[in-house]
């Protein structure tokens, strides 16, 4: 019986950290994967209208999106009171509306070729906005082919 002493020597192991970093890499990339980055910092104030029949566009990979509103309050004293558009986070006139050709072309040319015919150009307008200034954007995508347009809405 002189085998098993009770009591001495007794000591409880350490815990293990071997997989810790695996864990650590583990929540890394899973929130890597589900967190989405906001594209552009609004410029314009943009009240969308209201819609009943509304559909999601799906490969938002493929949509560009054209910003048509008056100028956020800190923009109001450089570039005025009347509607302006914005393309990625740079403000243009009502009367640079060929921009948008510009602004189209450059996201053409980050695209693969197949996938040219499926992109959709979104307008996200203010309520109040003239429709003078969204038909100057039509007629601008109009001239480079830019035919698959989108309007958004709200509930």
């Amino acid at each position: 019986m002189s085998k098993f002493k009770k009591g001495k020597g007794k000591s409880v192991p350490g815990i293990s950290t071997a997989s810790l970093p695996d864990i650590v890499f583990m929540l890394l990339f899973f929130f890597m994967v589900t967190t989405t980055m906001k594209e552009t910092s609004m410029k314009v104030e943009v009240s969308p209208p209201t819609a009943t029949e509304i559909k999601k566009i799906k490969p938002k990979s493929l949509v560009s999106y054209i910003y048509i509103g008056s100028p956020r309050s800190g923009y109001k004293s450089t570039h005025g009171e009347s509607a302006h558009i914005q393309l990625d986070g740079e403000i243009f006139n009502k009367h640079e509306a060929s921009q948008v050709q510009d602004f189209i072309i450059s996201k053409r040319s980050k695209k693969k070729p197949k996938d040219i015919p499926k992109m959709i150009t979104s307008i996200k307008a203010d309520r109040k906005v003239r429709l003078g200034i969204i038909t100057d954007v039509k007629t601008n995508l109009r001239e480079i082919d830019a035919l698959q347009i989108s309007y958004s809405t709200s509930k």
